[in-house]
């Protein structure tokens, strides 16, 4: 019987450090299994007996293809609809309302979802609104939801869900948005049409570049994975993405008080974000 190929201590360092460039995202000591497992996958895809073989095709490949690969399979989407809602309220009820008033053009209100997983955070935003803030009627808004992985994204451009997924919506909200089609939910046509998906990397500057001018960015649960040094310069192109008095929301584990200077903290009746200044210090 042929010897498996393995990952060696070496083999998993150089990886670490690659993917690390690329992503910005560290894997510690305790994911070895959860790399090997994957690594170990797209070397038998890839016909390689060898890490060597591997890994140099990854560096070097001109398309990338096999990078890209690798960081969806490597990277974990696991949400569903209306998590951490509070901070869906705080947008109908204290941002939006602080963002219009100061607004002295009739330019659409623009919101970023990051990383848009499978497209419940994004498509939830857009059901809040709809049913939460009547100045809807008068203000056009954009949402757009971003990812670095691309069969994630295919995935949220479906909006196919399971029960799972959608356990947390009411049940008038599920008719009203939702079609069942088989075992699993879609959100319906109008409302897919409403989010615009978008590939990025949020930790290479010139796809930051390309995302600009938002009132809002929702980031939540994505800079755990970042180490401080990531964290800060991801931090950074979210405050350049935002217009001056915008606001971002993380995750509940997230401050940003411990990544980065450049934003206010603000406390708002349901929740805690942070804002761009509207003037330059």
């Amino acid at each position: 019987m042929l010897n498996q190929p393995r990952i060696s201590d070496e083999d998993f360092q150089k990886f670490r450090e690659f993917f690390y460039r690329k992503t910005g995202m560290l894997f510690e000591d305790g994911k070895r299994y959860f790399v090997d497992k994957r690594l170990l996958e797209r070397m038998a895809a890839t016909d390689n007996e060898t890490f060597r073989g591997y890994f140099t095709l990854l560096r070097f490949q001109a398309s990338g293809a096999e990078l890209q690969a690798l960081i969806n399979l490597m990277t974990v989407n696991e949400t569903y609809f209306f998590r951490e809602e509070y901070q869906f309220q705080c947008l109908v009820g204290s941002m939006l309302t602080e963002i219009v008033a100061r607004r002295t053009s009739t330019k659409p209100i623009r919101i970023w979802s990051v990383p848009s997983s499978s497209g419940e955070e994004p498509y939830g935003i857009a059901i809040y609104l709809l049913e939460h803030w009547p100045l809807l009627r008068q203000w056009d808004v954009e949402i757009i939801s971003s990812d670095i992985d691309t069969q994630i994204l295919k995935q949220a451009k479906q909006g196919l869900y399971s029960d799972r997924a959608v356990q947390h919506v009411p049940e008038p909200l599920l008719k009203k948005y939702f079609q069942r089609v088989g075992t699993q939910y879609q959100v319906r046509q109008t409302l897919r049409e409403a989010v615009e998906f978008t590939q990025v990397n949020v930790s290479d500057s010139a796809d930051m570049r390309s995302h600009r001018h938002f009132d809002v960015i929702f980031c939540r649960n994505l800079l755990i994975y970042f180490d401080d040094i990531s964290r800060k310069k991801t931090a950074e192109s979210f405050f350049d993405a935002l217009n001056p008095g915008g606001f971002i929301c993380l995750g509940h584990s997230e401050a940003m008080s411990r990544i980065s200077p450049l934003f206010d903290i603000r406390r708002f009746p349901e929740a805690i974000v942070y804002q761009k200044p509207l003037e330059a210090r």
